[in-house]
C-alpha cells in the first residue's frame, strides 16, 4: 500500500521534471555574451588600440527654420557601426545564430554628440542594438536635431542656409576614439532618396568631411555633414511680392489722373493706407531676424517710402496749381473813372457812366486772369509732368539694384 503511495505521487514528479523547457539557445547566448560583460569598459582586447565608429546619416526632412534664434529643427536617420571584440561567438554552438538584437543599456555605446546641439526634438526611443558573431554591433535610430545654424536671410525668399551637423566623442581623443564615413562622402552627399522633397525646402546636397581639434594636448576626431538647403520661394512671391508689385504699378497709373482734379490726392493716399494694411497683415509671413535685416524687409520699406513721395509730389502740384488764384477787385480803377467825370452831367448819367465802366474792366481783367491762369496749369501740368519722370526713374533704379542682389545671393 505504501509503495503505491510513492509511486502514485512520484509519478507526477518526474513527468514534470522531464517536461521542463530547456533555455532556449538565444536566451543562452544572451547570457553568455552578458554574463561577465562590463557596459564601462571600451570593447578592446588592446587598450591601445582605439575603437573605429562608422557613421552614417541619411537627412528625411527639414521641420523648422528659426531666423530669430538662429535654430535649425530637422530629422535624420543616423546609425553608428563598430566593433564590439567581447561580443564574439561561434554560431555553431547556439544554434547557427549570427545575429541577435542586445539593449543599448546593457553593452558599451560611443558617447557621441553633435557640436551644434541646442535643444533635445521629439525623437523615439530605440531601446537595442543589432550584434552579429563578429562583434559588429549596429546602432541605428531617429533623431530629431534643433542645432544652431548661422542662418544668412538677407536674401530671403531667394535664401540658401548651410547648417553642419559634427559628430565628436565628448570624451574620449582620437588614440581612443576615431570617427570614419560608413559609405563614401560622395555617396552621402547626393543622397536624397529619403528626404521629403515636398516641402518648403529644397535639399542641395550633403558633404562632409573628417577634422580633428586640438584641445589641452589631445586631439579629437570630427566628422562634419554640411546640410545644404534652398528655400522655395513661390508662395512668398505669390503672397508678398506680386501683391505689393501691383499696388505700385496703381500708383504709378495714378499719376495720369489731372492734377488740377480732387481725386488724385485722395486716390494715392487710398493707395498709401492699403499697403499699410497689406505689410501689418503679413509681418507674420516675414523671417524674424535681430542681426540683419531682410532685402524683402528694405524692398516694402522702399516702396512705402515711394507711395509717400508720390504723394507728396501730388500734393506740391496741386499746391502750385492753386497759387496763382486770387479775388477779382469789382471795383473801377479811379484814374479811368476821373477820365469819364462830367462835371456837369446828371447824377443818373453818371451812375450808368460808372456802370458801363466798371463792366468793361471786369471783362477785361477776366481774359487776362483766364489767359494767366490757362498758362499756370501749363506749367504746373509740365512741372508735375517732370516730376513723374524722375519718379519713375528712381523706381527704375531701384527695381534693378533690387533685382541684381536678389540674383546675385540666389546664385551665390
Amino acid at each position: 500500500m505504501i509503495d503505491l503511495l510513492l509511486d502514485f505521487h512520484s509519478a507526477p514528479l518526474a513527468e514534470q521534471v522531464a517536461d521542463k523547457p530547456k533555455r532556449s539557445a538565444l536566451n543562452q547566448l544572451t547570457r553568455t555574451l552578458l554574463r561577465k560583460y562590463d557596459c564601462g569598459v571600451r570593447p578592446v582586447q588592446n587598450w591601445t588600440r582605439p575603437t573605429l565608429i562608422h557613421i552614417d546619416l541619411l537627412l528625411q526632412s527639414v521641420l523648422d527654420v528659426d531666423g530669430k534664434t538662429q535654430q535649425v529643427t530637422t530629422s535624420i536617420w543616423y546609425r553608428q557601426i563598430w566593433i564590439d571584440e567581447f561580443l564574439v561567438w561561434d554560431p555553431e554552438e547556439f544554434d547557427g545564430i549570427t545575429e541577435i538584437s542586445l539593449s543599448s543599456d546593457a553593452i558599451w555605446v560611443p558617447d557621441l554628440i553633435i557640436r551644434e546641439f541646442v535643444d533635445v526634438g521629439e525623437s523615439p526611443a530605440i531601446p537595442y542594438v543589432y550584434v552579429n558573431s563578429s562583434g559588429m554591433v549596429k546602432n541605428n535610430k531617429p533623431i530629431q536635431v534643433v542645432s544652431a545654424c548661422d542662418l544668412e536671410l538677407y536674401a530671403f525668399p531667394f535664401d540658401k542656409q548651410n547648417c553642419t551637423l559634427t559628430f565628436r566623442s565628448w570624451l574620449h581623443s582620437v588614440n581612443e576614439v576615431n570617427l570614419t564615413l560608413w559609405r563614401s562622402a560622395e555617396e552621402i552627399a547626393n543622397d536624397q532618396k529619403s528626404f521629403m522633397d515636398d516641402g518648403e525646402w529644397e535639399l542641395l546636397s550633403v558633404p562632409s568631411r573628417y577634422w580633428h581639434l586640438r584641445l589641452d594636448d589631445r586631439d579629437y576626431a570630427h566628422i562634419q555633414f554640411n546640410v545644404l538647403i534652398r528655400r522655395r520661394p513661390l508662395l512668398y512671391v505669390v503672397s508678398l511680392l506680386i501683391p505689393s508689385i501691383f499696388l505700385m504699378v496703381v500708383d504709378v497709373i495714378s499719376f495720369y489722373l489731372p492734377p488740377n482734379s480732387g481725386t488724385r490726392i485722395t486716390f494715392k493716399t487710398s493707395i498709401l493706407l492699403g499697403y499699410t494694411v497689406f505689410r501689418v497683415n503679413l509681418m507674420n509671413e516675414m523671417p524674424a531676424t535681430a542681426i540683419r535685416t531682410p532685402l524683402i524687409g528694405v524692398f516694402f520699406a522702399v516702396c512705402m517710402a515711394l507711395l509717400v513721395l508720390n504723394l507728396s509730389i501730388s500734393i506740391f502740384v496741386v499746391k502750385l496749381l492753386h497759387h496763382n488764384e486770387k479775388e477779382f477787385d469789382l471795383a473801377p480803377e479811379e484814374d479811368l473813372l476821373s477820365l469819364s467825370e462830367l462835371q456837369e452831367s446828371s447824377p443818373r448819367l453818371e451812375r450808368l457812366l460808372q456802370e458801363v465802366v466798371a463792366l468793361r474792366l471786369y471783362l477785361q481783367e477776366g481774359e487776362s486772369d483766364d489767359s494767366a491762369q490757362a498758362d499756370w496749369v501749363a506749367l504746373c501740368c509740365k512741372v508735375d509732368i517732370l516730376l513723374f519722370r524722375v519718379y519713375l526713374l528712381i523706381l527704375v533704379i531701384y527695381t534693378s539694384t533690387l533685382l541684381l542682389l536678389w540674383a546675385s545671393w540666389s546664385s551665390a
